[in-house]
């Protein structure tokens, strides 16, 4: 496969507006990723354009870039797959998406990609020039297009491939969503009680002169302590996310770690298992219909699967699979998939119809994963009501229950 041009790192790489003059006279404009205006010049100039003003992208009201959306992306593959399937012209047909986008963002990158093309680039050597929208997958399966002439047919296989990975992605985010909104709302209104209205009581209380309660009592001595350190409570809190955060990004002992805890935890951790394996077999069965070599599809098909235990998994399923061994054998001895993917891909490698079976399973675990989530909210929304009610009951019991004993005395 065609190498693609080598990008600025990731700390360095700036978006840069630009507008020049092209071979025929004409003015053009687009945007371009680099690490400086001479950069981008360097560029446009092997390109056949005469740089003019260039200019890094402004950034919004926030202080933010415009972003692309996946959204955005799988909109563009699809219309592309589309128009290129009519007969119109590559270059043309990206035009075309590019006026009638509502994104200023993507309409601007998709003006650079159509120059690109115009000037002799192929489509994915272009598209390769932003991987943060258009990955390696992605631009893989393009340039087997392009060589095998069904560009078109592998634009919409990506298209699908996207819509049906995002809507996975989707329903997993909200199974996490929901519990994590929970635990945040109740910190919320308990910091609130503690270092609020716990001490208007407890200043009620003193003029009581009698023993409070033990209950009573221990949410005092919580609230003090709380209001004397919220500070290092929420300081702890926020670093240790932070923290964790980074060193999950940073260290891949973290990310298997973290990753196989997750698949461990009751109900979300069968919905994130499930999940996996859907973006696995879909993306695997996607890349082996477009031709792509397994033992390339599965290098891609690792850093598809968003789970470093997964990733792991597959890139030991590919080392084997390098040595002359079937898929299925090198799959069972991982451990980490079911007894349905085995056979299915065992039925696939014998009939011939890997692809096909592989697609019949990610069916049936994204309908799994969109099960499981609707389960999991119906069985969380008591326990969650019984939490919130005995956590901020239990506090209301405690301030009230002076009161109470007033009322009983007298």
């Amino acid at each position: 496969m065609a190498t693609q041009p080598k990008l600025a790192s990731k700390k360095t790489a700036q978006i840069y507006l630009w507008t020049g003059t092209n071979r025929s006279g004409n003015k053009v404009k687009g945007e371009m990723e680099g690490q400086s205006p001479a950069y981008v010049g360097a560029t446009l100039r092997r390109q056949g354009i005469k740089p003019g003003k260039i200019r890094k992208k402004p950034k919004d009201l926030l202080g933010r870039a415009r972003k692309i959306t996946t959204k955005d992306v799988t909109v563009f593959t699809r219309q592309l797959a589309t128009m290129i399937a009519a007969g119109i012209p590559i270059a043309q047909s990206i035009e075309i998406v590019a006026n009638g986008h509502d994104n200023p963002s993507m309409k601007d990158q998709l003006t650079a990609i159509r120059l690109d093309v115009e000037s002799g680039t192929s489509l994915a050597v272009a598209l390769g020039k932003y991987p943060l929208h258009y990955d390696e997958l992605f631009t893989n399966l393009v340039e087997a297009g392009e060589q095998s002439g069904t560009l078109e047919n592998l634009l919409d296989k990506i298209a699908t491939y996207k819509e049906k990975t995002e809507a996975i992605k989707s329903k997993i985010k909200s199974a996490m969503f929901y519990p994590a909104a929970i635990i945040v709302v109740a910190i919320v209104v308990t910091s609130i009680l503690m270092i609020f209205v716990i001490p208007q009581f407890e200043s009620l209380f003193k003029g009581f002169g009698a023993d409070l309660p033990a209950l009573t009592a221990a949410v005092v001595s919580v609230s003090y302590f709380f209001q004397d350190y919220w500070w290092l409570i929420f300081g702890l809190l926020i670093g240790g996310i932070i923290l964790t955060v980074a060193a999950y990004k940073r260290s891949e002992k973290m990310q298997h770690t973290v990753d196989r805890l997750l698949l461990k935890l009751p109900v979300l951790g069968e919905i994130l298992k499930k999940g996996t394996i859907a973006r696995f077999s879909r993306t695997l069965a996607t890349m082996f219909a477009a031709g792509v070599p397994l033992v390339d599809a599965l290098a891609s098909v690792a850093g598809a699967c968003g789970n470093r235990v997964y990733y792991d998994a597959v890139m030991k399923v590919r080392s084997e699979v390098s040595t002359g061994t079937h898929l299925e054998p090198a799959m069972t001895e991982t451990g980490v998939f079911t007894n349905l993917v085995l056979q299915m891909v065992a039925i696939g490698e014998e009939s011939g119809e890997l692809d096909s079976m592989l697609n019949k399973v990610a069916d049936f675990y994204e309908q799994e994963v969109d099960d499981a989530v609707e389960a999991m909210t119906s069985l969380l929304e008591p326990f969650i009501m019984i939490f919130l009610g005995g956590l901020i009951g239990t506090m209301v019991v405690a301030m009230y229950l002076p009161i109470f004993k007033m009322a009983a005395v007298f």
